[in-house]
């Protein structure tokens, strides 16, 4: 008996997603992605629109789904989701089983500015906690967090040969993440990630102090005593720790990232310099993320023109 197969117009949005479109991708995409994308489809996509048939779905439905995330959901999680729907329906369109990527008519939430006082540290907090590592096995790993922007993964894959300690920089080459608790090196995420970030000199000199502790330096710049790689997790564990003994307001490790983006734009660094050291994809995205930390930037913009067209006493 012929098995006849189901007609690409009466397949279920869960069906194409859980049985094709996953893994069709699976070869072609990180590890980690792929994870991100699967929790997408199985915890939110499927349940709120897994029935509907594909040629069913519209704009309406995909909106009201996205006001049901962000009850309970930050806006940048839902556009998380709604990047992974958007990926899965330009697939589907690409394959031929709809006319249109829907989801192009769809509006998910816009980026929500960090709230400084929630989010980062000031400077002097900064400098507490700095001085209080410095004893630390891994001083130098938080130095470089709190002085490059650096992601969490990014720092623990650096390689010596990744340092050139006499012109003061790194090249970010690599990322150590973990699959299923297993540690993988991995390479950045988008083509922005990889790049060289200079550093300066107590930096620098944070990092000879951390390189002579050894007899024999391993491959990698942080290591555990064994010298094996350092879980991601552990370090996140270990900075939350850290910065409890040190008596200072309680933030994620990631926001030592948001820390030194928010100080270098409040001290007048531009944006697109600030953007380059962070890796992000582009200016806009450092823009509307740290668009709290810019106000200044109107003030000192307005006394530039005026000194120009008036001089100093105008």
């Amino acid at each position: 008996m012929a098995i006849v197969e189901q007609p690409a117009f009466d397949r279920t949005i869960g069906e194409f997603l859980v049985d094709e479109w996953l893994p069709a991708i699976r070869s072609t995409i990180r590890a980690t992605t792929f994870r991100g994308y699967e929790s997408h489809v199985r915890v939110h996509l499927v349940p709120h629109l897994g029935a509907l048939k594909l040629a069913e779905l519209d704009a309406r439905t995909v909106n009201v789904m996205y006001g049901r995330l962000i009850e309970r959901l930050s806006p940048a999680s839902v556009r998380r989701i709604h990047a992974t729907l958007h990926r899965a329906m330009r697939d589907a369109r690409r394959w031929g089983y709809v006319a249109e990527n829907i989801v192009d008519r769809t509006d998910p939430p816009k980026h929500r500015p960090l709230e400084r006082e929630q989010s980062t540290w000031t400077a002097e907090e900064l400098r507490r906690f700095l001085r209080s590592v410095r004893e630390d096995d891994l001083e130098a790993l938080w130095v470089v967090y709190a002085t490059t922007g650096m992601r969490r993964g990014e720092a623990l894959g650096l390689r010596w040969s990744d340092l050139d300690l006499e012109r003061g920089e790194l090249a970010i080459r690599q990322t150590i993440v973990a699959v299923n608790n297993e540690l993988q090196v991995s390479t950045p995420k988008t083509k922005r990630g990889r790049r060289v970030v200079a550093l300066d000199a107590m930096t620098v000199e944070a990092l000879r102090r951390h390189r002579d502790r050894f007899v024999r330096p391993a491959e990698l710049v942080f290591v555990d005593h064994w010298g094996r790689l350092v879980h991601p997790g552990w370090v996140t564990k270990r900075f939350g720790e850290l910065a409890a003994g040190a008596g200072l307001p309680r933030i994620r490790l990631h926001d030592l990232r948001h820390t030194h983006a928010t100080l270098a734009l409040q001290a007048g660094i531009h944006p697109k310099i600030v953007s380059e050291r962070l890796g992000h994809s582009t200016v806009s995205l450092t823009l509307d993320v740290y668009s709290h930390a810019l106000p200044h930037l109107q003030r000192e913009a307005a006394d530039a023109v005026g000194r120009l067209l008036w001089g100093e006493d105008g």
